[in-house]
């Protein structure tokens, strides 16, 4: 479905370089990643907002740069909050998005609007931020898209709302025929839906595997300051030390039958916390 290899964009003061993972069909992608560590870069590389510098990006295994009009025909994409034309009503917002998609269905697009609540009858301005957020992805869903890049869906959003968004994303999968990247800053929303894990930090490639992998692959360890000899530290991911102890993140195949530490299993927010800050001392 989606195939990265080695995407390089460089800006002034910014260097997206070497990121690679395949989305096969069927599959959920959760992209994580502080603000600033280049996943709008990435998915304006993969949408075609920004053009890349060097790699490949291969689309319904056709070559992005070749047919780029082609792919996007069946790809649906939403970035937060829908701001634009902010005097038209949905109703008339939903006709005008559907003039560019061969496949546009627009009482699809009014069922999704039903769905999450949305007056079609109301102007884009007098609905609320979480309400502008559901009207974005009501769109990336009403033209029938095979691949589907979400970019902080959730911001904005409500539990509840929250909690139907992630439920019709498994519905939409369960179809077997689509796939979604999913990218936030809210790593508990992936817990519930993701398949796959990409992890980025300053633009460069953390970890690329099955969620359960990355998750099985680490281990939340914790002790007493004196059980953090060297040796154990240079094995740690990143760690934070307390007037008591400390907590750490390791590699599972890196712990050792003799470390004097208590294990647990991390969470998909322990495991991106710890990788971007090496050493936390309280």
């Amino acid at each position: 479905m989606l195939k990265v290899e080695n995407l390089r964009k460089q800006y002034r003061s910014f260097l997206l370089d070497g990121i690679t993972f395949t989305l096969p069909e069927g599959y959920i992608l959760g992209f994580i990643g502080q603000n600033g560590a280049g996943k709008s870069t990435t998915i304006k590389c993969l949408t075609g907002v920004n053009p890349y510098d060097e790699g490949t990006l291969t689309v319904f295994g056709k070559d992005f740069r070749d047919h780029s009009l082609e792919i996007l025909q069946d790809v649906g994409f939403s970035s937060g909050a829908m701001d634009c034309y902010p005097n038209e009503k949905v109703e008339k917002i939903g006709r005008a998005y559907g003039m560019f998609f061969k496949n546009y269905d627009n009482e699809k697009f009014l069922r999704l609007c039903k769905t999450f609540h949305i007056d079609p009858s109301k102007k884009v301005r007098e609905l609320s931020q979480g309400m502008k957020v559901k009207l974005g992805i009501a769109l990336a869903l009403s033209h029938d898209a095979k691949l589907i890049i979400l970019d902080e869906p959730t911001s904005g959003l409500d539990p509840v709302a929250r909690e139907e968004l992630l439920d019709l994303l498994q519905k939409i999968m369960e179809q077997g025929n689509r796939s979604i990247l999913f990218s936030t800053h809210v790593t508990s929303d992936l817990d519930k839906c993701a398949d796959y894990i990409l992890f980025i930090n300053d633009g460069k490639q953390i970890l690329f595997d099955t969620k359960d992998n990355i998750i099985e692959g680490h281990a939340l360890v914790r002790g007493k300051k004196e059980a953090l000899t060297g040796s154990l530290k240079e094995r740690l991911v990143g760690h934070k030390v307390t007037p008591i102890g400390f907590t750490g993140l390791m590699k599972r195949k890196d712990l050792r039958d003799n470390d004097d530490v208590e294990t647990s299993v991390p969470t998909l927010e322990d495991i991106m916390v710890y990788y971007v800050k090496e050493e936390i001392v309280l």
